[in-house]
């Protein structure tokens, strides 16, 4: 084996999660899901300084085979996330939209386009249909 560099810690192996584990707000998680289909829900093309920016958004049904979820694509995802396509998604996050949970990738993460993948998707289990309603948390006799 060969000797590892001190500064730097070992790559630890990703611990998989699957849809319907997943919760409101949290982070860091790495999933394979089949994009069962693409809305493309912003597309706007303007200039800056000479050269043309384009922001694309699509709204993207993801699943497994514990159930579905939306994942909000930007930009280049968008082309990654073509229906039918198998993808690992690597420290994705949660986002919180009109109280429904969505999946993202921001620059801190990545998204790989993978071999198909065996399972079928649940698809009458949406996460993303879930409303979720912020609680504040109060000690009790205060």
């Amino acid at each position: 084996m060969a000797s590892q560099n001190p500064s730097k810690p070992p790559l630890r192996k990703p611990t998989f999660t699957k849809v319907d584990q997943l919760k409101p707000m949290t982070s860091g998680h790495t999933l394979t899901v089949k994009v069962v289909s693409s809305t493309t829900v912003l597309h706007r093309g303007r200039a800056v300084s000479q050269n043309l920016r384009n922001t694309r958004i699509a709204e993207c049904v993801v699943g497994d085979e514990t159930g579905t979820i939306i994942f909000t694509a930007r930009n280049d995802q968008v082309d990654l996330l073509k229906p039918g396509a198998t993808v690992i998604l690597r420290n994705a996050k949660i986002d919180m939209f009109k109280n429904t949970m969505r999946l993202a990738v921001d620059k801190w993460g990545r998204i790989e386009v993978t071999e198909p993948a065996s399972f079928t998707v649940q698809e009458d289990n949406n996460v993303s249909l879930v409303e979720y309603e912020l609680v504040n948390a109060v000690e009790e006799g205060q």
